[in-house]
C-alpha cells in the first residue's frame, strides 16, 4: 500500500468518526428526538363566507 492510499485512509477515518460524533452530539442536543407538542391552533374557518354556494342560496 503506498504512502498516498494511507494518508486517504486515514482522512477518511478521521472524518467518519467527526461524523458520528457530530450525529451523537445533535441527537443528544435535540433531545433524543422526541418532537415536541405542536401548539393548539384555532381550526381554519372561512370567515363570514357561507358554508353553501351562493346559487344555492338565492333561490327565487
Amino acid at each position: 500500500m503506498s504512502v498516498a492510499m494511507a494518508v486517504v485512509l486515514i482522512l477518511l477515518g478521521l472524518a467518519s468518526v467527526a461524523a458520528i460524533i457530530g450525529t451523537v452530539v445533535l441527537v443528544v442536543k435535540d433531545g433524543h428526538g422526541q418532537i415536541p407538542l405542536e401548539p393548539p391552533v384555532r381550526r381554519w374557518t372561512a370567515g363570514n363566507l357561507p358554508s353553501r354556494p351562493y346559487s344555492t342560496l338565492r333561490r327565487i
